[in-house]
């Protein structure tokens, strides 16, 4: 059977191999149990004529009544036709035997007297028989040997007929079975065609369309609510995709847009050096903004196909912060925040990669922190592994905002749009360096805040 056979043809066949060789096992039984039933038939028979031959020697005394043996024999067969019996003296000469009767050589040995049943063709006949040793009632005479045969001819043509017609039977039946089971099979399979169909509507534009459950047999329930959850991660990550394209472009355009202005107004009338070079440095202020996302945008699309590959060695997370701490200090200082460590760890990492997760999570905290308030940083280790939570005092994020507070370009205000502030990819960078690592991380509210909590092993 060829890989492109359909399903329904698979089943069919299988379906009707299977019920023809029940069918073959079946009829083939049927035709040994028959056989076997006529084959105790003749044996009866036979046993019968052979107690009838037994008695009637039984009853010889004399040699007188030893010749009126045959007589007496051939009286008591009349009207047994198609019945052979040949009774032989202890020199194998016949004492009687019935007309027309062909019985084998073998058959009428000594070592043939044996009382088992044998069968031969003789004439174009059929012939069942046995062969049997058996005593008279003189003492005298020498036990003597008496076969007995019986035709089976309609027997055999009873068979005949009865095998061809029971394969005529067994084709017919796996005809049919075949037919129906492709029936069976086409219906079976129907909720396989529907969910083809309903797959078959599932576009870019219809990406919220779902498999139906209702009518979907047990055995490809699972199935199709694989399929539904495989549509909606496509959904989600179709609608992201969309979300991201949007957010990339405009994100662009506020630079460029800047760009084009200021080139156009400086070559709108001819202008002094001094103010050429203010717009060429407002403009590499735009270039080194553009960079940034640019590169940015280069490490996270390297994150999510795996290509970012950390160095590992020995990262003291204590030692980072209080850096890390010293380098944000002067914007600390203008909104008075209170920068505060507590514990140690040490993980294996990329120490440029883990320092540039820690610095947009303590820039994000001392962005979103309100004046005179304080960033604590703390750090555990235990046989679990090492967490490092950064917390700022503040109003929390709702639940909502938290579910998408680590995608790319997504700021818990909208209304923060400012340049100074990014373009909302921090938090996703230090996400992906987090898993790049093997670690995790989520946010949660606290008591009078907000913890963003890096796990790693």
């Amino acid at each position: 059977m060829s890989r492109g056979t359909s399903i329904t043809a698979r089943l069919t066949l299988l379906f009707a191999a299977v019920s023809t060789a029940v069918l073959l096992a079946l009829g083939m039984l049927i035709g040994k149990v028959v056989e076997q039933h006529f084959v105790e038939q003749d044996m009866e028979v036979l046993s019968g004529k052979t107690q009838l031959a037994a008695h009637l020697l039984a009853q010889v005394g004399s040699r007188d009544d030893f010749a009126l043996l045959p007589a007496q024999l051939d009286n008591s067969l009349v009207g047994h036709h198609g019945l052979a019996v040949v009774v032989l003296g202890p020199d194998g000469k016949r004492v009687f035997a019935t007309p027309h009767a062909a019985f084998p050589e073998a058959m009428l040995q000594p070592a043939a007297a044996d009382g088992k049943p044998r069968a031969w063709t003789q004439g174009g006949y059929p012939w069942r028989g046995i062969a049997t040793l058996l005593p008279t009632g003189a003492r005298e005479l020498s036990p003597l040997l008496v076969a007995v045969a019986v035709d089976i001819s309609h027997h055999e043509h009873f068979m005949a007929s009865f095998r061809t017609t029971l394969w005529l039977f067994v084709a017919m039946a796996a005809l049919f079975v075949g037919v129906l089971g492709w029936i069976v099979v086409r219906r079976g399979l129907a909720p396989l065609q529907a969910m083809r169909r309903d797959a078959a509507g599932v576009t870019a534009d219809r990406l919220d369309t779902r498999l139906s459950l209702d009518a979907v047999p047990a055995e490809l329930a699972e199935l199709a609510e694989t399929l539904n959850q495989m549509l909606a991660r496509l959904e989600e990550s179709f609608q992201r995709l969309k979300d991201f394209s949007s957010d990339l472009a405009h994100e662009l355009r506020t630079p460029v847009s800047n760009l084009m202005t200021q080139t156009q107004v400086a070559l709108s009338r001819a202008r002094g050096a001094d103010e050429y070079r203010e717009v060429l440095a407002s403009n590499a202020e735009e270039y080194e903004r553009l960079a940034r996302m640019i590169g940015d945008m280069l490490f996270l699309a390297q994150a999510d196909n795996g290509l970012v590959v950390p160095n590992r060695e020995p990262v003291d997370l204590a030692r980072q912060v209080r850096e890390l701490f010293d380098f944000f200090d002067a914007l600390a200082e203008e909104k008075r925040l209170h920068l505060v460590l507590a514990g140690s760890g040490q993980v294996s990492g990329d120490t440029l990669m883990l320092r540039r997760a820690l610095a947009n999570l303590i820039a994000n905290a001392i962005r979103h922190a309100p004046e005179g308030g304080t960033i604590r940083v703390g750090i555990e280790s235990d046989s679990a592994g090492t967490r490092l939570c950064v917390e700022n005092s503040g109003a929390p994020i709702p639940p909502e905002q938290m579910a998408r507070i680590f995608d790319r370009f997504y700021r818990a205000d909208p209304s923060r749009h400012r340049s100074d502030e990014g373009a909302g990819l921090g938090l996703a960078i230090t996400r992906s360096i987090v898993r790049a690592h093997g670690g995790e991380i989520d946010v949660r509210a606290v008591a009078g805040g907000v913890c963003f909590e890096l796990r790693m092993a």
